[in-house]
């Protein structure tokens, strides 16, 4: 039975570097002021994250962000409208590597279960800091609303992505094809969200140890079913 890639905490933030670059693919800035603003937007949003996942959602401040990232707090404002908006950044950087999966799924010959299992890793990367972190994302969500109409504009667009990659698969004979690519997308985005919901609420040990059961069971439902009927 093939497992998912090793996504202990170690391994999966020792991809972090190699995931932001994959991410800001083709849209990386070009000129060097939109180089210094991508940095700057990048280090404020990746300290934040990182304090939350230590002190929580609540007991981080944006001067506590600032004085981290060494920016002014006018610098954080003129990047993220509040502390609420830093989770919106972070939705952007989740579809980033929903669509670097996408692309690459079109140019791979990799087994579809290879690529949909790395980007369930790449996509655990900074939940997989503590549990804490993602009870913050939660809270972040329900605290705004327009934090909440941003989240569900993202997971739309990551949702479009998913389908994408889903139906390449189908295309190929490597994912049952009697159900819509769609609906196989949005199955995909409810066991990452729920497992992590259930993760935060139910530590302590490593976030693999749920998500490994969940891609055990979920992948079992969207494989060929001929595959499966051969045991496969």
């Amino acid at each position: 039975m093939t497992q998912l890639p090793d996504s202990s905490p170690d391994k999966l933030h020792h991809r972090q570097d190699a995931d932001t670059q994959s991410e800001r693919g083709t849209s990386a800035p070009v000129d060097r002021r939109g180089r210094r603003q991508a940095e700057t937007h990048e280090k404020i949003l990746r300290t934040a994250l990182r304090l939350f996942a230590e002190r929580g959602f609540h007991d981080t401040t944006v001067e506590d962000i600032t004085e981290a990232a060494d920016v002014g707090k006018g610098t954080f404002f003129n990047y993220f409208p509040s502390k609420e908006h830093v989770m919106t950044a972070f939705a952007d950087l989740q579809v980033g590597k929903v669509n670097a999966a996408l692309q690459a799924a079109q140019s791979s010959q990799e087994p579809f279960r290879t690529q949909i299992a790395n980007l369930l890793e790449a996509l655990l990367v900074e939940p997989s800091r503590s549990p804490a972190l993602v009870r913050s994302m939660l809270l972040a969500n329900l605290s705004s609303e327009s934090v909440r109409e941003n989240l569900a504009a993202n997971l739309a667009r990551g949702r479009g992505k998913l389908a994408e990659m889903f139906l390449l698969g189908q295309q190929r004979g490597e994912v049952r094809s009697d159900l819509p690519a769609t609906e196989l997308a949005r199955v995909f985005q409810l066991g990452i969200l729920g497992t992590g919901l259930l993760w935060a609420l139910h530590p302590p040990g490593p976030i693999s140890t749920w998500y490994q059961p969940m891609f055990q069971v979920m992948w079992s439902g969207i494989q060929p079913r001929a595959s499966k009927r051969s045991g496969e």
